[in-house]
């Protein structure tokens, strides 16, 4: 069993940046992929950022070159840096992690997680 804990949200101004965090328990390490996703109120869950258990990385393109996405397997941790913040970037973002046995793939649609967190808000106001 894996358990996902994030932290890090809050209210920011757009062009502001945040910081948000994702600790793992379990059997996690690296042997699994990792993503970051969020959900704005009346909107699918949608993708982030992926890395896989190598470090290879995927980003949304709306949020490439702004975001970055980084693991420390030695601390089972998983962070996102999000810089030049933008209102729509405003939704409840979700770690989640899945067991990877190819060591290079990152996966991209929410459906292909077993773990998942409980989420963090991040408000951005404009």
């Amino acid at each position: 069993q894996v358990q996902l804990v994030e932290s890090g949200g809050g209210l920011v101004q757009a062009g502001g940046a945040l910081r948000l965090y994702c600790a793992a328990s379990g059997r996690t390490g690296s042997r699994a992929a990792m993503g970051w996703f969020r959900q704005a109120p009346g909107k699918e869950r949608e993708v982030v950022a992926a890395v896989s258990s190598s470090g290879t990385t995927d980003y949304a393109n709306s949020v490439k070159g702004r975001f970055t996405i980084s693991r420390d397997n030695a601390k089972n941790t998983l962070d996102l840096q999000m810089n030049s913040l933008k209102p729509e970037d405003t939704a409840v973002y979700y770690c989640a992690a899945r067991l990877s046995p190819n060591r290079l793939a990152t996966y991209v649609s929410s459906g292909e997680y077993d773990y998942w967190g409980h989420g963090t808000q991040v408000t951005v106001s404009s």
